[in-house]
């Protein structure tokens, strides 16, 4: 054993380059892969993200309206409750009614002051916060209430309360967009919540304001003996409501299941795909030795001697590198600038942040000692004295079409690299090489879908179930002529009448949404990815989740129960639906009509013109529309985030440096395997520039071959895994999209130049090397 510590120091001390190289190839992966969790977990948990950076409380308790709710020196006993960690509040409120540009929503005025609280802090986005010499009536919005209301720092909206002596309109200015850790606002749901000073409150609403109060407990499993005893303390009659961090959670998370598994299948590629790369460099240097595996057999050393010995040196660099990127990460990680940066100060709090610091490497230290143990045993089965080189050809010959290419005077320098990069040394060793470099663009591929899909979801909604932008409903039912007057509006296609109720099946204790959108001679637009839109008499399309949950598929007819009355389908299409997780049927007014002959549409869903903006749309509805009108903006199924998508560029990032691991130890290895096929071509007259111009068109060719099989392996496996996860989660497939064949384009050309650029360096230094048939060449 001693021998063997002996011999794998001298080793290293030897080959200090390229054990320098193993170490930082190591740690370089490690800590790319560790960032890439860190803006996965940013990405996919925006709950918990908004939650620790704003101290969020756990529970929130919502007082009644004046006298009937409780006194502020109630909740002094709160903060003495084991429980509780902190206070947040409490705050006096006032519900009120904002309304800009013919869209309304509810909103929970909040008083707070000039400084934001420090438990449950609102997180700005955009603009600045309330200030006492701003304006007077100054206003922060929750961002999906501002985005609800085309709300931008800047813009005013109209502020509409009920006091003693009735309804007063007031105008505020909005100062800000802010984040916070509470449900987010959707119509139907719940009101928003504004953060305006006392003083605006105070004359807003004098007589008609409520308290709430959050609660930041020290251990969240303790929620609900909190709340029994927050209610004891408080009285439950003064309690208009308590919303708890769970229905936050599952509120404001509960649409990142798709992006969750995705994510979570890319990184595991990607631990794959940085095994792989530096177990190859590995191999490389263990086979570049070969001449020193025979110089130890031959004084004495065994084969287990020389595995072991080869597995101590690389578990060991592998382990270096590990906990050096593992350090920098940790280290280094927030002060990277951007989200990045952001992400990596962020996530200690995360869950899941020790599984993965420890799990990350682990398993990567793991999988490279698996690939070295068996570059080890074949290194132990190297004889004493090995073949010479000359017994056995380094390649094969010149094949029949080779030489008709340097019979048609072709540049003999493309031959001849050709030939290098896919027989020489041995063509399976050739294809694996490219296949390994393959593996890395393949993902790299998948991520780009990934990528295209999000971004279809803002640039083409049509395309997964949103052709509607915007949703008109009237306070009174609608009046005969409703549907002219909006198509008449600038920017609008068409106004399609519908109504949505609930429904029960057979079988289900839940309920499933039902639609009934447009005519038989005016039909919607549904996103039809199989079968057809409905046209006749009890047709109807339906999302994934309600064929999941009816176990019934395209062509079969259902049996669903609105209220009170039997409705039967059949089931003609299957369309893209990102409501209610899938479990939507939709139909048409005609055959919702024909078992309720009285049926009004309950709204209109606007189709726009290509290139019409929303905002100015629903502007032009709202003066157009003599009838009090509430226009919405359908909901955005990504949730304008574009966290994501900044989450699949660092993984775009990992893989790019995964691949160039994996293309310079594939330049290096092949310089050295075709060294007597470099002095062959000096033999035959090839000058030092042709010699390196060969060496640089052998990787060219590689990474051009490998970027082929690559973008061709990834756009199918990323079509089939994204349209697979939406079809998990109800969406449906169908809406995975493929670049653009200009970006796959790019990508082959990028990773063809890279290699030809990575070459240089080589090429430069072999072309310059005065070439020698020594005996360390021959053996």
């Amino acid at each position: 054993m001693r021998a063997t510590w002996r011999w794998a120091h001298s080793d290293l001390r030897t080959h200090r380059g390229e054990a320098l190289f193993a170490v930082l190839a190591s740690a370089g992966v490690i800590a790319s892969l560790l960032l890439a969790a860190a803006l996965l977990s940013y990405a996919v948990n925006p709950w918990q993200r908004v939650f620790n950076q704003s101290r969020g409380s756990h529970v929130w308790i919502h007082g009644r309206d004046g006298a009937d709710g409780f006194d502020p020196a109630a909740l002094a006993p709160l903060a003495a409750l084991d429980e509780v960690d902190a206070v947040a509040g409490p705050f006096r409120t006032a519900d009120a009614v904002l309304e800009t540009g013919g869209t309304r929503a509810g909103v929970d005025l909040r008083a707070t002051g000039a400084r934001p609280p420090d438990t449950a802090r609102p997180l700005l986005t955009a603009g600045r916060w309330l200030a006492p010499g701003g304006p007077a009536d100054g206003i922060v919005l929750e961002h999906t209430l501002a985005r609800t209301l085309w709300a931008e720092p800047g813009e005013t909206v109209t502020l509409t309360v009920t006091g003693r002596h009735g309804p007063a309109t007031r105008t505020l200015y909005v100062t800000g967009v802010a984040e916070t850790a509470e449900p987010r606002y959707r119509a139907g749901r719940g009101d928003g919540v504004g953060w305006v000073l006392p003083g605006t409150l105070d004359r807003l609403a004098p007589a008609t304001t409520g308290q709430t109060v959050g609660l930041r407990l020290k251990d969240p499993a303790d929620t609900d003996y909190a709340v029994q005893r927050a209610v004891t303390v408080l009285g439950a009659g003064r309690i208009d409501q308590i919303t708890t961090w769970q229905r936050a959670r599952a509120d404001i998370g509960g649409d990142d299941r798709l992006l969750g598994q995705i994510f979570a299948a890319f990184g595991l590629a990607a631990l794959l795909a940085a095994a792989v790369a530096v177990a190859g460099a590995v191999r490389a240097r263990i086979r570049g030795q070969a001449g020193d595996i025979a110089v130890l057999k031959a004084i004495g050393f065994t084969p287990g001697q020389v595995v072991r010995g080869f597995l101590l040196q690389h578990l060991g660099l592998a382990v270096a590198g590990a906990g050096l990127g593992t350090a920098a990460t940790l280290a280094l990680g927030r002060w990277i600038p951007g989200r990045v940066g952001a992400a990596a100060a962020l996530w200690p709090r995360m869950p899941g942040h020790r599984a993965a610091v420890v799990g990350v490497p682990l398993a990567a230290v793991l999988l490279i000692a698996a690939a070295t143990a068996l570059a080890a045993w074949r290194a132990g089965r190297v004889p004493p004295v090995p073949a010479a080189r000359s017994a056995h050809p380094a390649a094969r010959p010149l094949s029949a079409l080779g030489r008709r290419a340097l019979g048609l005077r072709l540049s003999p320098v493309l031959v001849l690299g050709w030939r290098s990069a896919f027989t020489a040394p041995g063509r399976g060793r050739a294809l694996g090489a490219t296949a390994r470099l393959a593996l890395p663009l393949a993902l790299i591929t998948v991520a780009l879908v990934a990528w295209t899909t999000l971004g279809q979801f803002r640039t083409d909604p049509a395309r997964v179930g949103r052709a509607a932008a915007l949703t008109v409903r009237t306070e009174t039912p609608p009046a005969a002529g409703l549907a002219a007057r909006l198509e008449a509006v600038p920017g609008v296609a068409d106004a399609v009448p519908g109504v949505e109720s609930t429904a029960l099946v057979p079988g289900q204790t839940g309920t499933v949404t039902l639609r009934g959108l447009g005519t038989r001679d005016a039909p919607y637009p549904h996103t039809v990815v199989e079968g057809r839109a409905p046209t006749g008499p009890d047709e109807a399309v339906a999302g994934q989740g309600l064929l999941d949950l009816l176990g019934v598929r395209v062509g079969e007819w259902v049996r669903m129960t609105v209220e009170g009355r039997p409705q039967i389908l059949h089931l003609v299409g299957r369309s893209v639906e990102p409501d209610h997780g899938g479990r939507v049927a939709s139909t048409t007014l005609d055959t919702l009509r024909d078992g309720d002959p009285g049926l009004r549409p309950a709204f209109h869903a606007l189709v726009l013109r290509p290139g019409a903006d929303p905002r100015q749309v629903a502007a032009a509805v709202a003066s157009a529309v003599p009838d009090p009108v509430e226009v919405r903006a359908t909901a955005d199924p990504a949730n304008g985030e574009d966290a994501p998508r900044g989450a699949l560029a660092a993984l775009v990032a990992v893989l790019a440096l995964i691949a160039l691991v994996q293309l310079l130890t594939l330049i290096g290895t092949g310089v050295r395997d075709r060294v007597r096929d470099l002095l062959a071509l000096r033999a035959i007259g090839l000058t030092p520039r042709q010699i390196g111009a060969v060496v640089v068109t052998a990787a060219a060719l590689t990474a051009l071959a490998a970027s082929l099989l690559g973008t061709a392996v990834g756009a199918a496996v990323g079509r089939r895994l994204v349209d697979a996860e939406a079809a998990a989660t109800g969406l449906g497939a169908g809406v995975a999209r493929l670049p653009a064949p200009a970006v796959l384009a790019a990508l082959v050309l990028a990773v063809t130049a890279a290699g030809a650029l990575a070459a240089l360096a080589p090429a430069v230094r072999t072309a310059r090397r005065r070439l020698v048939d020594s005996a360390g060449e021959t053996l």
